[in-house]
């Protein structure tokens, strides 16, 4: 099955919450490096203006992939995930992300290209808080692989 276009413009419902912790803080600081003790002391994290840790600037990567990942498995779209490759990834913060925040995740299709026999698709999340408040904007382009 070819991709859809006429997908672009289609936004899912939201997905979360998503809890944030202390614990996947420090869990996803360790594992890009992220050494600051914003990410994982508390009072480093207070004495700079946080309420509690900071999350590191691509921490949310996690609910968004999640949010995305109903576009990409809706059998309607034509995303065929074993010809998937990423290809872009950018991050529009609004606020940080601390321990105790509560964030759920909107995914909408913006865009789907053809380039060089490949499609090219970005999406957009919107992340917000608990109150609904936009804490992050996520754009992912992912790369469906044509021909064989």
């Amino acid at each position: 099955m070819a991709l859809n276009t006429d997908f672009v413009g289609r936004t899912y419902p939201p997905s979360g919450p998503y809890a944030v912790t202390a614990a996947d803080i420090a869990a996803f600081a360790a594992a890009v490096g992220a050494t600051d003790p914003v990410h994982t002391d508390l009072e480093t994290a207070r004495k700079a203006g946080y309420a509690d840790v900071v999350a590191p600037p691509t921490f949310l990567v996690r609910f968004e992939q999640d949010s995305t990942r109903a576009y990409v498995a809706d059998p309607e779209a034509g995303v065929d995930y074993a010809r998937v490759v990423h290809g872009e990834q950018s991050f529009t913060h609004h606020r940080p992300v601390v321990a105790g925040d509560q964030v759920t995740a909107t995914t909408t299709v913006e865009q789907i290209r053809q380039a060089g026999g490949h499609a090219m698709v970005t999406v957009r999340t919107e992340l917000a808080d608990a109150a609904g408040a936009p804490v992050c904007t996520a754009r992912s382009t992912i790369v469906v692989r044509g021909g064989e």
